[in-house]
Order: C-alpha cells, then sequence, then structure tokens
C-alpha cells in the first residue's frame, strides 16, 4: 500500500529497551516519526515509552509486545542482544514478511572482542527470512549512550548501510539522516560483516582510552554526494 504523501511510516524497534533502541526512539519521535517500542514483555515495552515521552515532553511513543509491534509498523529496527539474535529472528518471521528491517546486531567475542566470522549478521538475517523481507543493516558502530544524549541535536557519527536491495538501503539511510547522523552506502550484505568488525575496534579503543563514545566518520565523500 503506498505511504500518503509527506506521511512518515511507522518504526518499531523490536528489542527497543535496551541500550540502543531509546535512543533511536527519541531522535525518530523528534522528528515526526510515529514510533513503537517493542519488547518480549508489554508492560516493559510500555514502561520505557512511558519514560521516554517524560523525556520528549510529548506523547508520541508507544509500548507494545514485539509482534503486535511489527503488525503495526511498516519498518522494524532489531536492536536486541546479540546472543538471541537468530533465535529472535526465527520467532518473529511470520510477522515480519512484507516489512523492511534494519538489524543493528554488531557480534564479537567476549572478553577478547574478537570480530566475528562470516556471514553477517544481515546475511543471516536475509538467508533466515527469505525475499519477502528487505534486510538492511546500519548503526552498529553508532554509541547507544551518544545517540540518546542531546536527542534534539545532531550526532557527530556517521552511519554505514549495507543491503543487497539499494532502494530499501536508501530508506535506511534517509531514517539515519532524520534522526541527526550522515549515513552512506557501504555495499551488499556480505560487506556488513567489516562493519561489524569496526564495532569490535571501537570497543577496543573505548577500552584502551576509557571512555565511552568512540565512533566513525566518513572523509572523501561530501554531503551532496549523498543525497
Amino acid at each position: 500500500m503506498p505511504r500518503e504523501e509527506g506521511k512518515r511510516p511507522v518504526v518499531a524497534l523490536i528489542g527497543g529497551t535496551g541500550n540502543l533502541g531509546p535512543g533511536l526512539a527519541l531522535r525518530w519521535a523528534h522528528a515526526g516519526y510515529p514510533v513503537i517500542i517493542g519488547s518480549r514483555a508489554a508492560d516493559k515495552a510500555q514502561a520505557t515509552a512511558v519514560e521516554l515521552n517524560a523525556e520528549l515532553g510529548n506523547e508520541l511513543i508507544v509500548g507494545m509486545e514485539n509482534v503486535a509491534a511489527i503488525q503495526a509498523a511498516e519498518i522494524c529496527v532489531l536492536t536486541v542482544v546479540q546472543g538471541v539474535h537468530e533465535a529472535a529472528l526465527s520467532d518473529l518471521k511470520d510477522e515480519l514478511k512484507g516489512k523492511l528491517l534494519i538489524d543493528a546486531t554488531a557480534r564479537m567475542e567476549f572478553p577478547k572482542i574478537t570480530p566475528p566470522a562470516p556471514p553477517s549478521a544481515g546475511r543471516i538475517a536475509q538467508t533466515m527470512l527469505g525475499d519477502e523481507v528487505r534486510v538492511v543493516t546500519a548503526f552498529q558502530n553508532v554509541p547507544a549512550s551518544a545517540v540518546r544524549k542531546n536527542f534534539r541535536h545532531p550526532l557527530d557519527s556517521d552511519v554505514l548501510v549495507c543491503a543487497d536491495d539499494v532502494g530499501a538501503a536508501e530508506e535506511a539511510m534517509g531514517l539515519a539522516t532524520d534522526a541527526g547522523m550522515r549515513a552512506f552506502y557501504a555495499g551488499d550484505l556480505d560487506k556488513a560483516i567489516v562493519v561489524e568488525g569496526l564495532t569490535s575496534l571501537l570497543v577496543s579503543m573505548n577500552r584502551h582510552y576509557k571512555v565511552h563514545g568512540a565512533t566513525i566518520k566518513v572523509a572523501g565523500i561530501s554531503s551532496h554526494q549523498t543525497e
């Protein structure tokens, strides 16, 4: 079904009560998107929505159980912890049919923070879900604490977006832009393994320099070239 002219799509954050989901929810709600926080427990999602609306100063975010959140949304953003990535995809496979799924999973092995082996989390998602779901990877390298902090202002962090479907990637890039970040198409879902690996480097740098906000910036591509 085509969207109404100028109408923002409904965005559901699946596993949205964790570290990254609340910050993205605040940024998209502030930009005018209808936002749903999803969780396996509806009461937990609703409590997070109440907290975020108080921070936002408006009642623009609602909380639902994951299945209901997916059914009510056009775009779904998976922000679960890496340990339940495949289980979540398996449990929600039927509900995700026909949706755009943005997978923010960045896997690494602790305690050495070892980068993941192929295939990428995005490729795993696309294989599990099939062609009825358009899978995009994004937001793996963005520090969660920075996303939520000063959510009304642009974030000094770039987003690398991977997808087999360039049109789907462009939709995700638009969401990143509306959330106050620059976004760049970085290739198909097999390239996303490199983006995940960058996260392990950033976590190592955070530990070494005793900070929490290491991120990436792309040089050599002007802003007008990304439009």
